[in-house]
């Protein structure tokens, strides 16, 4: 049974990637298709490939209330928080609402398992080392436990691992406690950091690039991986009217085809397009723009090109911004939702990042340059190992709109 979702208002939002911290360093990048990508320069063991390292997370540890918290993926975490008066604007809501009305749902697909391998790689008579010897940070509640207690929320706290989607998965599961009347507002968001597991164990699956990512282009040869933290403050629409970017509806599948490969003909990720469709009450004529997972490996960017010219209108521009930031894997769907939103807010088409030769699949709907133009709704896909599908929608809409 179809259910329509009330849209809810963003109401604050954030990004740290590679590109730099914050909007305006997203937003500079974006209109200067500026890439944040390097040479590794990360692993303890050469890797050659690039990255989307964000700078200067070594040097900052995080403040001594939170020390048992403190790892690099945290770090990160703590980063993306401090930007864009998102900690104050958090605060106001728990002010509002009060701490228990307050969900918290992040994603990650690794949490702080960085610490966790350096633990390994120092060990003394068979134990982790006395600075490291700390439970809270060798699980995957770690980042949703220090954030909790960071933003000093007590509502219900979640922390959701599906691989690629993960970040973009949390948007529906704080719909659903909203429209139930669990909580008033959710926190969303999402960290992944770069790890020896992470490039390591995707090179052995020979997904990744030895040089810059390119998605959709003719000679793509895989992904580039990189790490980021993003966050969104979910409201009521009809609490906020004074909102202009809203949450219009999410869309989720899971069709299981392969453990790390899409179902190359795009059954699994076009179901989730449908179920977002008929919880957001549009269609796809109604989109202007779709932030696209494209990840630059060869099977994702094949099935998702097909999809776009099977399923849209000539009208929908189509973008990935993945050459700007890397693939920043559980990380992603929130760094794109941020992006997406940036694209409503200021009226504009990101171009398809890293391209020299478009792949003669991608249809006339790829944006290969920036264009101007007013965007009313727009999507942004997460498609993510295993076949765990999400797509969201998101509308720019004038103060009172809430229709």
């Amino acid at each position: 049974m179809s259910v329509t979702s009330p849209p809810l208002a963003v109401t604050a939002y954030t990004a740290t990637s590679a590109v730099g911290a914050g909007l305006c360093a997203h937003l500079q990048a974006l209109d200067q298709q500026r890439s944040g990508l390097r040479p590794n320069d990360f692993n303890t063991t050469p890797l050659a490939c690039w990255i989307g390292r964000v700078d200067g997370v070594e040097s900052r540890p995080l403040p001594d209330d939170y020390a048992q918290w403190d790892c690099r993926n945290n770090r990160l975490a703590w980063l993306g928080l401090n930007q864009d008066g998102f900690l104050g604007q958090v605060h106001a809501a728990r002010q509002r609402y009060g701490a228990t009305r307050i969900a918290l749902l992040l994603g990650t697909s690794t949490a702080s398992i960085g610490a966790t391998e350096e633990g390994y790689r120092r060990l003394a008579d068979n134990r982790l080392p006395d600075d490291l010897h700390r439970s809270a940070i060798h699980n995957p509640h770690s980042l949703t436990g220090f954030i909790a207690e960071a933003l000093d929320l007590h509502g219900p706290c979640l922390t959701i691992s599906t691989a690629c989607s993960s970040s973009a998965k949390v948007f529906a599961g704080a719909e659903r406690l909203i429209r139930l009347g669990i909580v008033d507002a959710a926190v969303v968001g999402g960290v992944d950091s770069l790890c020896d597991s992470v490039l390591f164990g995707f090179n052995a699956l020979e997904l990744v690039s030895s040089e810059p990512c390119r998605p959709f282009d003719a000679a793509r040869r895989g992904i580039s991986i990189g790490e980021a933290a993003g966050f969104a403050l979910l409201e009521r629409a009809d609490a906020n009217p004074e909102a202009t970017l809203h949450l219009l509806g999410c869309g989720e599948s899971s069709d299981a085809h392969h453990m790390s490969t899409p179902d190359p003909s795009g059954a699994g990720a076009e179901l989730a397009l449908h179920d977002l469709f008929g919880r957001a009450g549009i269609d796809a004529s109604h989109v202007d723009y779709i932030n696209l997972h494209g990840t630059a490996s060869q099977k994702n960017d094949a099935m998702e090109a097909a999809l776009v010219a099977r399923l849209f209108p000539p009208h929908t521009r189509v973008s990935s911004t993945k050459g700007l930031t890397g693939h920043t894997l559980g990380a992603a769907g929130i760094v794109e939702a941020a992006i997406t939103l940036l694209a409503l807010r200021e009226g504009f088409v990101p171009g398809n990042a890293g391209v020299n030769t478009p792949d003669p699949a991608c249809t006339p709907h790829f944006a290969w340059r920036n264009e101007s133009r007013p965007i009313r709704i727009a999507l942004s896909h997460s498609f993510g190992f295993g076949g765990s599908n999400a797509c969201l929608a998101f509308a720019r809409t004038t103060a009172g709109d809430n229709a």
